[in-house]
């Protein structure tokens, strides 16, 4: 990695999320999870902490539609 953070694999993700260590790789495979920034080695994707910083899960209590990016096209009709 080009950088020095250090990279969060399945037990500090779940830490992160507060979810289960067990649950974490199966919302990795339902897409639920941000793709790994290193999936260099065979099932142990690892992520760096900066990738969770602006990221929401869905689900939860989430509203996602209420925090979209604002478009361009959005900020010309306001």
């Amino acid at each position: 990695m080009a950088d020095d953070q250090r990279l969060w694999g399945y037990p500090e993700v779940a830490a992160h999320l507060d979810i289960s260590v067990g649950a974490t790789p199966s919302r990795k495979s339902r897409g639920s999870l941000p793709s790994p920034d290193d999936d260099s080695v065979p099932d142990r994707p690892r992520w760096k902490p900066s990738t969770f910083q602006n990221w929401r899960p869905v689900g939860r209590g989430f509203r996602s539609d209420l925090h979209r990016t604002t478009r361009a096209e959005d900020a010309q009709t306001n």
